[in-house]
């Protein structure tokens, strides 16, 4: 796995990289700014981007920026975005146009290495990688009036998790359910949530993304 590394803070983009050296990954590239980081894949054609959403030189949103530029030029990329909290707009701005190989973590998730090598290898693979924290907020900022109000409460955690990127089997061991009840709980979703098995879309998909789509349009 090739890795370009997007983080304008010099410790962590350091620490970033000797981590997953050490984890026999290949970091063949860091960067300090959206210039530096666009740069650094096209010269380096990586499988995954692991960006910073604040970067020089206005700390705003370069980051996603960035990713999304990046993806524009290689589709095929995988990008793992890293926030230092919960930050709504830039998540739907991300996630909205599609969720496969991409993910949306909290900084601190870092830190629990065995969680984070998981979603990086997730979102290599092509699957998504969202921050439980981040999809608790954003399902909680969802309006009232949603169709996401049909849910159960198992239903609404078993979204959450799929929001999450599990698959079944990862949902059911969560849960401390069977495969057979979190499918059941999967099929109620669609249907609350009007999504048609004759549809091209992927559904899966569009659940996670019908509560992100609700809160980008209030935004």
């Amino acid at each position: 796995m090739r890795i370009v590394i997007g983080e304008d803070d010099a410790l962590l983009r350091e620490g970033l990289a000797l981590l997953l050296r050490a984890e026999g990954l290949d970091v063949v590239a860091t960067a300090a700014d959206r210039d530096e980081l666009l740069s650094a894949v096209g010269e380096h054609a990586p499988d995954v981007a692991i960006v910073d959403v604040r970067m020089p030189p206005t700390h705003t949103d370069e980051g996603i920026v960035a990713a999304v530029e990046a993806r524009r030029r290689r589709p095929a990329l995988a990008v793992l975005v890293l926030s230092a909290y919960v930050e709504q707009a830039f998540a739907t701005e991300l996630l909205v146009g599609g969720t496969a190989g991409l993910g949306y973590l909290l900084k601190e998730r870092v830190g629990r290495v065995a969680e984070f090598l998981d979603a990086l290898h997730r979102v290599a693979a092509g699957g998504t990688a969202i921050d439980p924290e981040i999809v608790g907020q954003l399902l909680a900022r969802t309006r009232a009036d949603t169709a996401l109000q049909r849910l159960s409460a198992r239903e609404r955690e078993v979204l959450a998790l799929m929001a999450e990127g599990l698959g079944n089997t990862a949902v059911a061991q969560r849960l401390f359910v069977t495969e057979g009840a979190v499918h059941k709980h999967i099929r109620s979703i669609f249907a609350k949530l009007d999504l048609d098995p004759s549809d091209s879309t992927d559904r899966r998909v569009a659940a996670v993304l019908r509560y992100l789509e609700d809160v980008r349009r209030r935004g």
